[in-house]
């Protein structure tokens, strides 16, 4: 590290902490080309981003002194998307600015409001919070951001993926436009490429190295089951392993209270994590697991977000993700700061296809098997008993116990009992059913297709097109069936589709079938062979429906704010719907004036094949239908004929 420009109070914290060398994200972070720049950062979870960037902008803070004076305001502020990542920033920046002298405050929800009130106006250097709370501190005018030098952005893609862009465009609106901004994300979608654009002036853009390579410390199983196994899979693989912490994922909270109530009923020590558990809940929760009373626990994807536990050398996806970004979150829990770690995902046969798709997304191959049956739990437990750390030691004060011990019971008996209370307290494994799941069918050879015409289509990576996605939209705009629709080819800027030539006919030279899609008939042949992505390019997410905003587009504006002084304003308190299926309430700022609530606009019911259709969704392949005969009450009656 000497080779680094690096301030003596942060220096002198980071030998104090044992570091010997930085990880590349934190050395890019760094380099001379980055210095007093906005930068645009992606790097995965686990490999050291709050140390990166609480050493990028020490000179911001520390601006060349070596201990902190008062602040009158803050002088750097951190945004993270849920109260645990932020609160865990907090405690990182604390040992890394404490030789300066800095006062760290918190703004997150669930937390007092009144306490961070009265830590900001103490005189915070660094403030790390919640968008949502951190808004609602800024419009009570109790966080003053005029004297802000940088503004960080944690784990910017998933505060998009929560609907926390408007909040980030106030509160980056409200800071000083001559602030430093650094952003920093494990992917770089549409909307984070965006934000950067509008809120960064010459962003320098760093990548580390990529997400697979990232997790060569996590070794990947996929554990095939029968349907009736899939908790005592769970099970056996938590007592095979015997991480000294370990986390579950489910996709709701109902899965998450099931499973706890099955695991405490065997003896498991488990603790759970999900939207309906209160802060001071959670908080116990996640002690327990760094104290060793509890090593086990079973999380929905928003609640555990920026956990990072020591020990948690086991993941296990009981429910599988939605898509590969959130198995690299999930995975990214275990494997941190050179340490070794295993994610497990639990595959029933229907969910074959869907593991392959989100393994090959992630870039990352797992080893295909069984669970661990009784007899592999019993052999291992066998194993680590010979090779208990007690039976090792010396005889020192119990050594005349030890031999009355085995002068009255004999050592068969005393061993036997030994092994007895070993397995005493642990939970028995699972007897799996035996039953092997059906291997996925191999695809069926697709027969030549035929004379046909190939178009090419407006979107593709970049706009985060599939054919999967595609292909009903063609479908409905020339009135055709899937069959008449051959191969269709994604690229990174245009799709290509192969149409049969006779239903060729229907869409012309082509035109637009979409708000913004466009559909040109080719002459001849599209060259095909090149890769349909850019290299090191994971497959995109599916996009959202034509008929909402295209990738990209400013979020529309919600219909009001929200917030009391204690409310929660974090990941899990919106009332739209997290990845995981949560939503909690959320109460109005302002009391509702006295009378019946104004009745809610509804949106106008689309007509008869507007379905899919945007706002401006008029198509060239569309005919004309007969108008809908009006009823005597008004209301609009089915078309004649």
């Amino acid at each position: 590290m000497t080779d680094l420009d690096i301030a003596a109070p942060l220096a002198a914290a980071l030998e104090a902490k044992g570091f010997d060398s930085l990880t590349p994200v934190q050395r890019a972070v760094l380099a001379a080309e980055a210095a007093g720049r906005d930068v645009l950062v992606s790097a995965q979870t686990g490999s050291g981003k709050t140390v990166a960037f609480g050493l990028a902008m020490a000179p911001e803070i520390l601006g060349g002194a070596g201990r902190l004076e008062a602040a009158a305001a803050p002088l750097a502020l951190a945004i993270a998307p849920t109260r645990e990542l932020a609160l865990q920033v907090a405690r990182e920046l604390g040992w890394l600015y404490g030789e300066a002298g800095a006062l760290i405050a918190t703004c997150v929800g669930g937390m007092d409001y009144r306490n961070e009130r009265r830590a900001l106006e103490r005189g915070a250097h660094v403030v790390v919070g919640t968008p949502g709370r951190l808004r609602d501190h800024i419009e009570r005018g109790d966080l003053n951001l005029s004297a802000l030098r940088a503004c960080v952005l944690d784990e910017a893609d998933e505060m998009l993926d929560l609907g926390f862009r408007e909040d980030l465009e106030f509160i980056l609106e409200a800071a000083p436009r001559g602030r430093r901004t650094l952003m920093f994300s494990a992917t770089v979608p549409a909307g984070i490429a965006t934000l950067a654009k509008t809120f960064q002036r010459d962003a320098l853009r760093i990548e580390t190295a990529g997400e697979a390579r990232q997790h060569a410390d996590i070794a990947y199983r996929a554990v095939t089951v029968a349907p009736r196994d899939r908790e005592p899979a769970i099970f056996n693989l938590l007592r095979y392993y015997e991480a000294p912490a370990a986390i579950v994922f489910c996709k709701t909270r109902a899965n998450v209270n099931h499973l706890l109530a099955r695991m405490g009923n065997r003896n498991f020590q488990v603790v759970a994590l999900s939207g309906e558990l209160s802060q001071q809940e959670r908080t116990h929760a996640l002690q327990a697991l760094r104290d060793g009373r509890a090593r086990v626990c079973i999380a929905t994807d928003v609640a555990a977000r920026g956990i990072d536990l020591p020990g948690l050398d086991l993941v296990i996806h009981a429910d599988l993700p939605t898509n590969s970004e959130t198995l690299l979150h999930r995975s990214g829990r275990t494997g941190r700061a050179g340490g070794k770690g295993v994610s497990a995902l639990i595959v029933t046969p229907g969910d074959f296809r869907k593991a392959q798709r989100l393994l090959q997304g992630a870039q990352v191959e797992a080893d295909w098997g069984d669970a661990p049956s009784a007899d592999a739990v019993n052999a291992r437990d066998d194993a680590r008993i010979m090779e208990h750390p007690a039976l090792a030691e010396a005889a020192g004060d119990e050594a005349a116990l030890s031999a009355t011990l085995l002068e009255r019971f004999g050592a068969e008996r005393v061993a036997a009992a030994f092994v007895r209370l070993w397995r005493g307290e642990r939970s028995a494994p699972e007897e799996l059913s035996g039953t092997r799941p059906p291997a996925p069918t191999a695809p069926r050879d697709r027969p030549a297709f035929g004379e046909s015409v190939w178009f090419s289509i407006s979107v593709g990576h970049e706009d985060r097109a599939e054919a999967r996605w595609l292909l009903p939209k063609i479908c409905e705009a020339g009135e055709i069936t899937k069959d008449a629709v051959g191969a269709i080819r994604v690229r990174q800027k245009e799709t290509f589709v192969q149409i049969a030539k006779d239903a060729a006919e229907k869409f012309g030279t082509g035109g637009e079938f979409e708000d913004g899609m466009r559909m040109s008939r080719l002459e001849g042949e599209p060259v095909l062979d090149r890769d349909a992505r850019a290299p090191g390019q994971r497959p995109a997410q599916r996009p959202a429906p034509l008929s909402g905003p295209r990738p990209g587009a400013a979020a529309a504006p919600r219909p009001g704010r929200a917030g009391p002084p204690g409310g929660d304003r974090d990941g899990e308190s919106r009332p739209r719907p997290a990845p995981d299926g949560e939503a909690a309430a959320r109460r109005p700022r302002t009391a509702p004036a006295e009378g019946p609530a104004p009745p809610r606009p509804r949106a106008a019911k689309p007509r008869d094949g507007e379905a899919a259709r945007g706002p401006k969704g008029a198509r060239p392949f569309d005919k004309p239908g007969p108008k809908p005969r009006p009823k005597p009450d008004g209301k609009p009656g089915k078309p004649k004929g």
